[in-house]
């Protein structure tokens, strides 16, 4: 019988420190929209529509851009583009950066996909690819896409 209010009352301290911590446990930030649409330019390269998508975790967040209007020149392997995906901040006045190499292996016709791409980022500040470029180097060709228009349905803004 000890034994046994041993083991219940071990149980019952278990649940409540489970359930205390996650009263207390921090809530998880979130990105609004998570995706948004826009048209980019990319001079000889092409251009076309191309999807944004983004994640937070705290003040690190990522941005991940595929399209299939704009297409890979060549064959290209894994995590061999080099980018830099710049946005107005429109909370600060100034620009956020998104940066890496990484990239899926694609075949030349292939739609681009670039991303996750990481940057930092603060609460409520509010990003728009609209007036930011993003420049992607591959094997030191460096090529540039602007947007033509403001992103859909509007800015990404962060908890």
């Amino acid at each position: 019988m000890r034994r046994k209010r041993i083991g219940m009352g071990a149980a019952l301290a278990v649940g409540t420190l489970a359930v205390t911590g996650l009263a207390f446990a921090p809530t998880a930030a979130a990105v609004t929209p998570d995706t948004a649409t826009i048209t980019a330019d990319c001079g000889a390269f092409g251009g076309g529509e191309a999807t944004l998508t983004a994640t937070q975790d705290g003040t690190a967040a990522t941005v991940t851009l595929t399209s299939s209007a704009i297409t890979a020149p060549i064959a290209l392997s894994a995590d061999s583009i080099t980018s830099d995906l710049t946005f107005v901040n429109n909370t600060t006045g100034g620009t956020t950066s998104f940066t890496g190499t990484e990239n899926p292996a694609m075949a030349a016709g292939d739609p681009v996909t670039v991303g996750p791409l990481s940057g930092t980022v603060a609460s409520g500040d509010s990003l728009e690819a609209y007036g930011g470029s993003l420049t992607m180097t591959v094997f030191g060709i460096t090529i540039t896409c602007t947007a033509t228009a403001a992103q859909s349905p509007g800015p990404f803004v962060f908890d």
